[in-house]
């Protein structure tokens, strides 16, 4: 599988990352499948959370990798922290004790990745700058990241913060193009050309930030996967024919849509079906054309002026 360089490090992560929120509902002999799964076909990153689940996300990881034959040191591991009873807390004190929480139920003394998890108006960067250099000191932390910030929001957090923020995970694929959808529609008046989130694909590229597409196949905020859903015929004909001039799968052709965009990004996988798994981790294998890409933004609803 296709690498991508993170951070100023150059960690090599794989393009296709697996995402651990629903695996609670399986159980540790499904979770560990699911595992060996992904490394056999080379997916080195695992992404998870301490809400995903109330924590049992991770317990269930931490319970299957160690039942599992995946050696701790070829894998990199990445959780998200900062959520607290359906609120957000970026306080020193809860992000000390919920990474050593993550920690513990992982059954890990590091992870690689460590991402705040979604933006909070009060948080103090000076406080969270202290946070993150007692976790690096400690050896818990090797990178950090957020999860769900605009330009800004990332620009106040790392004028107090040593470590560079090497990771922003988002919201992207064929039914959520919001980010791209105002460069195209820039000095115009339509709808379209509202910026919501400050210039933030641009912004990514410009920092070296890698893009983290989450729920890749879902259209609208978690109403369901567009994937041969009859909704969306026209986007789903083209992935099908795309996916047979390729000798792939629509699910393939759907990730490598996300993967053609010139800049460090990774496609998080949130299946828990090894099979489909297996067939996300074909989009090394597709390369597709300016002409297809651009077909199949067309396809899937958006315009161009």
């Amino acid at each position: 599988m296709r690498q991508v360089s993170i951070g100023l490090d150059n960690i090599n992560a794989s393009e296709i990352a697996l995402g651990l929120m629903r695996i609670p509902e399986k159980t540790t002999a499904q979770v560990v499948e699911l595992l060996e799964t992904a490394v056999s076909h080379g997916v080195n990153f695992f992404d998870n959370a301490d809400v995903y689940g109330n924590g049992e996300a991770e317990r269930r990881f931490g319970d299957a990798l160690a039942a599992s034959a995946i050696d701790r040191e070829n894998i990199l591991i990445q959780t998200k922290i900062g959520i607290r009873h359906d609120q957000y807390d970026f306080s020193k004190d809860h992000l000390l004790a919920a990474l050593d929480g993550s920690l513990e139920r992982m059954g890990l003394d590091h992870v690689d990745f460590l991402l705040l998890h979604r933006p909070d108006a009060l948080m103090e960067p000076d406080e969270i700058a202290e946070a993150f250099f007692e976790m690096q000191k400690d050896g818990k932390v090797r990178e950090f990241g957020v999860s769900n910030f605009n330009p800004t929001q990332v620009e106040l957090l790392q004028q107090a913060v040593a470590q560079p923020l090497v990771i922003n995970q988002l919201q992207l694929g064929l039914m959520h193009t919001g980010m791209i959808d105002a460069g195209f529609h820039t000095n115009m008046s339509d709808a379209r050309s509202i910026d919501h989130d400050g210039g933030l694909y641009e912004y990514s590229r410009l920092n070296n930030m890698t893009i983290q597409a989450w729920s890749p196949y879902q259209y609208g905020f978690f109403e369901g996967v567009f994937i041969n859903n009859p909704k969306f015929p026209k986007v789903n004909e083209l992935l099908q024919k795309l996916a047979a001039k390729y000798a792939s799968n629509v699910n393939a052709v759907a990730a490598t849509w996300i993967l053609r965009l010139p800049t460090s990004v990774q496609v998080i996988a949130g299946t828990t079906n090894p099979g489909r798994l297996a067939q996300i981790c074909e989009a090394d294998q597709v390369q597709l054309t300016r002409t297809e890409w651009y077909d199949l933004y067309l396809a899937a609803g958006n315009d161009l002026p």
